[in-house]
């Protein structure tokens, strides 16, 4: 994975000036859009498309500051139909307009074309085991919530908080094949969401039957799954764990992403919820 995202930045910079067909670069490089922008967003801590409009904006500069040409024609040149649009680019990475940095030289914020290289970790082995299903659904109560990388959602807790005592045991008595028991479902999330972005965040269990008219459902199709057990500190190990998928798993072993929802079993709890044992299920296919 690390040499395709390194063609990858090399394939951008050919093409600063052009538009980017992501899933055609994916495809040239044997791989997924979704698993190519949700390495790459794991890897990079940006999006890919956060990526490309800052190396963008760093090369535009040049052309800015030393061209003759007219502003517009630099906006063109870069993918933008108006100096309205390629101002609010250029001042959202350089934190001025382009005719205050023509005028100034400056300020400027650069960003550095990016080298991906593989780090030397593992020593940890990563309790794995991979599981075949056929497709099930995910019913309970769904909610949008932005997304938060680190510590606790306060989003999600006040959801499931809001949620009556019953509607806990209704859920668990609906919960009829794996993996069971109440589940922490997110879905509709694009794989380099940015941190803040809007994802749908379901309260509820996996069920082979038919769902209830009064309660939200997530689709689960075929395939495989990578099931990852973590335990320790809560939810801190959880999203470590999510983490090391990316910089340690995914590279290690011939299997990429695949689009689909990703569930969250907890297994045991300490009352506090300070700690606990839990299984991150991830949708995979063969790479």
């Amino acid at each position: 994975m690390i040499t395709e995202l390194n063609r990858l930045v090399a394939l951008v910079e050919e093409r600063l000036t052009d538009d980017l067909d992501v899933g055609a670069l994916a495809r040239a490089l044997g791989t997924t859009e979704h698993h190519l922008r949700r390495m790459f967003a794991a890897l990079a801590g940006m999006p890919l498309s956060e990526y490309v409009r800052r190396r963008r904006m760093t090369v535009a500069a040049a052309d800015v500051i030393g061209a003759d040409d007219d502003l517009l024609t630099i906006a063109v040149r870069y993918g933008y139909g108006s100096t309205e649009a390629f101002g609010r680019a250029f001042r959202s990475v350089h934190g001025s307009v382009p005719a205050e940095v023509r005028r100034a030289g400056g300020p400027l914020r650069s960003q550095p074309r990016l080298t991906f290289r593989l780090t030397v970790e593992g020593s940890t082995p990563m309790d794995t085991r991979i599981v075949d299903r056929p497709e099930f659904r995910l019913v309970g109560h769904a909610f949008r919530v932005p997304l938060i990388y680190e510590g606790v959602n306060p989003h999600i807790r006040q959801h499931i908080e809001s949620l009556a005592p019953e509607q806990h045991r209704r859920l668990k008595a609906l919960s009829d094949t794996d993996p069971a028991g109440i589940l922490a479902v997110t879905a509709d999330s694009e794989p380099d969401a940015a941190e803040g972005s809007m994802l749908t965040y379901l309260h509820g269990v996996a069920v082979t039957g038919a769902v209830p008219d009064d309660l939200d459902a997530v689709e689960a199709p075929a395939g495989s799954w990578a099931v990852f057990r973590t335990s320790g500190a809560y939810p801190q190990v959880l999203q470590e764990t999510w983490a090391a998928t990316a910089t340690q798993w995914f590279p290690s072993n011939p299997w990429r992403l695949r689009p689909g929802p990703s569930l969250v079993a907890i297994l045991e709890h300490a009352d506090d919820f300070g700690t606990a044992t839990t299984e991150l299920w991830l949708p995979i296919e063969p790479a």
